[in-house]
């Protein structure tokens, strides 16, 4: 059903979560037991007032953030997508994710909502470098400002041309599959229902129910995200 779905929409938009990045082997941020923000306090090392009032810790928690995504990499999932853009199956990809696997999986339009841990800019000039800047403990620009993840910190408000993108693309989608999202953070839960509310199929595949499940025209619990991205994919290519 999910490939006929596919096949039918001129438009089909993805929504990823961190469902997404956990089958490469990255923890999520909120799950009861290995939820980095079960071991973590956010206002204390992923702030803009860490940034500002307590460096080092920032510093320390970002690079280990980093290293962690350099440990990993994308899944066949991504891949998959990647190779349905360039097929113009799928128009492109809205990811609440930092470990910027889309785009190294090959993604064109990928919209990423919370920034990339794969880049670092300077706050003083703006100057973007490689994340390996952190990983060599390279923390400050060659200007003397301080270097930081291009990522949304707490505090911060979400790139406003990304955020409009993301709007406009999802508004033109006749299709909307989300992945791997619990869809329980705003603003990010409210595009599946943007996208119904503008006459979108909507399908939501997550490991656990969601609250938005009542409105989807298409429910996948209980199955990894590769999993279905490869039989969906193996239906796809039935057709050449």
């Amino acid at each position: 059903m999910l490939a006929d779905l596919i096949r039918n929409s001129n438009h089909t938009i993805v929504f990823t979560g961190a469902g997404m990045s956990t089958e490469s082997g990255l923890p999520d941020f909120r799950s009861s037991n290995t939820g980095l923000w079960g071991q973590e306090d956010p206002s204390q090392v992923a702030s803009t007032e860490a940034l500002n009032k307590n460096v080092e810790q920032f510093f320390r928690f970002y690079r280990h953030r980093v290293l962690g995504v350099q440990d990993c990499m994308p899944h066949a999932g991504h891949f998959i997508l990647a190779e349905w853009e360039r097929k113009g199956l799928i128009q492109g990809i809205i990811t609440q994710n930092v470990d910027g696997f889309h785009t190294e999986a090959g993604t064109i339009n990928s919209m990423e909502l919370h920034g990339t841990l794969q880049k670092v800019h300077c706050q003083s000039c703006g100057k973007d470098f490689g994340s390996d800047r952190y990983t060599e403990e390279q923390f400050y620009c060659p200007c003397g400002g301080t270097l930081r993840p291009s990522v949304v910190l707490f505090g911060e408000m979400l790139s406003e041309d990304t955020f409009t993108k993301a709007i406009q693309e999802t508004e033109k989608s006749k299709l909307f599959i989300v992945l791997g999202s619990s869809l329980t953070v705003s603003p990010a839960n409210q595009f599946p229902l943007l996208a119904k509310e503008h006459g979108a199929k909507l399908v939501i595949v997550n490991r656990e129910p969601t609250m938005l499940d009542r409105y989807a025209d298409m429910v996948i619990n209980g199955k990894d995200i590769g999993e279905v991205l490869s039989e969906v994919d193996s239906e796809l290519k039935m057709d050449l």
